[in-house]
């Protein structure tokens, strides 16, 4: 059976700045995962229907749910704090 181990990120603290990165990668994962579904066929639905490729997160970033927002910046959020642990620095 598979058993996830991430590496251990949680002694890595994002600060302001990196904040703002953050939400900026969450919103072009969203972007990126949309255009993969339009280009699979998928359309906009009020409910997830997988056999009709019908979803209600085909919106722009800013009309998703909070919850569905959180996980585009959780997996933001754990990449910018993966590039940190392994010694690599973001300069801009």
């Amino acid at each position: 059976m598979y058993k996830p181990e991430p590496i251990d990120t949680k002694d890595i603290e994002l600060d302001g700045e990196l904040m703002e990165l953050m939400e900026k990668i969450a919103k072009h994962v969203h972007e990126v995962w949309a255009e993969g579904r339009i280009a699979e066929g998928w359309k906009y639905g009020t409910e997830r229907n997988d056999r009709k490729k019908e979803t209600p997160c085909l919106v722009p970033y800013d009309e998703l749910p909070e919850k569905e927002k959180d996980y585009d910046r959780k997996t933001a959020t754990e990449t910018l704090r993966l590039i940190i642990k392994m010694g690599y620095r973001l300069e801009k």
